[in-house]
C-alpha cells in the first residue's frame, strides 16, 4: 500500500520513515484540496501546491504554525492542529519537496 501511495504522488524520494509518515499524512488530510507532490494542480484553485511552500516559507517555520493550529490559509481550509510528531514528520516530508 506505501509503494502505492508513494508512486501515486511520484514522491519516491520519501524514504525515512518520518518522511514516509508526513506523506501519509498529506495524502489524507491534505491532498483532497492540496497537490501533495512534485507535479500536479491543487484541486482547490486557493490551495498552493505542497512544492511552493518552500518559496513562500522556510519550511522549519511551519512547526509553530502547526503546533499552534492552522485557522487561516485559502477560505475552506479546515481549522486543524498536530502533535509533535505529526509536525516533524510532515516538515520532513515537505523538505523532500525541495530538492
Amino acid at each position: 500500500m506505501l509503494a502505492g501511495l508513494l508512486a501515486l504522488t511520484g514522491q519516491a524520494s520519501a524514504a525515512t520513515p518520518s518522511e514516509r509518515r508526513g506523506l501519509g499524512f498529506a495524502k489524507s488530510h491534505c491532498a483532497r484540496c492540496h497537490a501533495i507532490g512534485r507535479t500536479g494542480k491543487s484541486r482547490l484553485k486557493q490551495a498552493p501546491p505542497f512544492r511552493t511552500l518552500h518559496k513562500r516559507y522556510r519550511v522549519e517555520t511551519l512547526a509553530e504554525a502547526f503546533a499552534e493550529g492552522i485557522y487561516t490559509g485559502h477560505p475552506r481550509m479546515p481549522a486543524f492542529e498536530l502533535d509533535p510528531d505529526e509536525i516533524n514528520d510532515l516538515l520532513s516530508y515537505l523538505k523532500t519537496l525541495e530538492r
